[in-house]
């Protein structure tokens, strides 16, 4: 296990009704002006926009909105999002919406204090020195944004798909209400499941050795998430399995997961790819990627492919390799069983740019951490892919 130094900032209120309370918790931090950022209009449907609105009036509290926020966040709203705050002088953010709405709102705070273009932090022109409060509130499981200081954007006119983040771009607070969730469309609560998966195995397939605390934490969260979604299939409604899968998707990325290793990360590397070329959901892409990913690089760590095996799927089977090649095949039958994809081809994705997606992904070096991907790693994982 690797040294660590620990610190996540962000205040977590959890449960069934707390967001009628977010007026009054940004009134207790002392903003009085607020953008309420979110994304195509789902939460005017679910109730959860009125309840916002109706808790920060009560709160006294002054508002203006900025909507539109699409579910691969890019790089023009944030820029429009920045000119409004700028021009309404807003205290603080909030964010309501899932992880898409998060990351424009954590890259919108850090450039409110910068007069340049928000992509200079995500070519690291540029480092923030403060940024605006951001208060989340999460209607979408699946990212881990609302304790992490990370944010995903697109820039569509270079398509480049890079993550950026600062220690001043955790949300100061943050609500997860799982009974809001309850009428998310099937492909959103697997999709939810599948990302908060896959972070998690980023961080257990890296290659870190002497990780035995980390690797159970890691596995209880893949179990909790794989027991979950089955029964959300089953039942959206079921609210302690929404909240067990709503819990599980902010460990897996709040950074205690991640503690003593160093993180592979190659899989999202090659996913902001794919989704730079064609707009597909962000889970979709990691659900085709990781398994082809698998495959590439398991011979690097036979030993922990075959605990992952046993440890998830109940593999017991003395020879390792065949062992690690079983759980690669386990984990995607799991996928398709709730109706993720696995290939490319399922979201009409052929070969015709599978070149130019892995010399896009090689923009800032190479990738990975368990082994290091160059071009030509990456092109033979997306064939893989295919």
């Amino acid at each position: 296990m690797k040294n660590f130094d620990f610190h996540n900032p962000t205040r977590l209120v959890f449960g069934e009704g707390t967001i009628e309370n977010i007026g009054q918790y940004v009134k207790e931090y002392g903003d009085k002006k607020v953008l309420l950022l979110y994304g195509k209009g789902s939460i005017k449907r679910n109730g959860v926009y009125d309840t916002v609105v109706k808790s920060l009036k009560e709160a006294g509290i002054d508002y203006v909105e900025m909507s539109g926020v699409k579910p691969n966040p890019v790089l023009s709203k944030v820029r429009e999002t920045v000119l409004l705050m700028k021009k309404e002088k807003v205290d603080a953010i909030v964010a309501v919406g899932g992880g898409s709405v998060l990351d424009t709102s954590k890259i919108s705070a850090a450039a409110y204090y910068y007069d340049g273009d928000p992509w200079d932090f995500y070519e690291k022109k540029v480092k923030p020195e403060r940024a605006l409060p951001i208060y989340g509130v999460l209607t979408i499981s699946a990212t881990g944004s609302e304790m992490n200081s990370g944010g995903v954007i697109t820039n569509e006119e270079e398509k480049k798909k890079w993550g950026w983040g600062s220690k001043y771009t955790y949300p100061r607070l943050s609500i997860v209400d799982p009974s809001v969730q309850k009428t998310l469309p099937k492909n959103q609560t697997v999709n939810g499941a599948v990302d908060t998966i896959t972070h998690v195995l980023e961080e257990y397939f890296d290659g870190t050795k002497g990780t035995l605390m980390q690797d159970e934490f890691s596995e209880g969260i893949i179990r909790t998430t794989m027991v979950s979604v089955k029964k959300l299939i089953e039942d959206p409604e079921d609210y302690e399995a929404r909240a067990n899968l709503a819990w599980a998707a902010t460990l897996a990325l709040n950074g205690l997961n991640g503690l003593g290793r160093r993180g592979d990360w190659a899989s999202h590397g090659i996913e902001h790819s794919v989704s730079a070329y064609y707009d597909i959901a962000h889970a979709e892409g990691l659900a085709m990627v990781m398994p082809a990913w698998m495959k590439h690089v398991y011979k690097e760590d036979v030993d922990k492919f075959a605990r992952f095996g046993e440890k998830i799927f109940g593999i017991m089977e003395e020879d390792k390799e065949k062992a690690a090649v079983m759980a690669i095949e386990a984990y995607k039958r799991f996928l398709q069983e709730i109706g993720a994809p696995v290939s490319l081809s399922e979201r009409n994705i052929g070969d015709e740019h599978l070149r130019a997606m892995a010399k896009n992904a090689m923009l800032r070096g190479p990738i990975g951490g368990l082994k290091k991907l160059h071009e030509e790693d990456v092109y033979e994982i997306l064939k893989l892919a295919l």
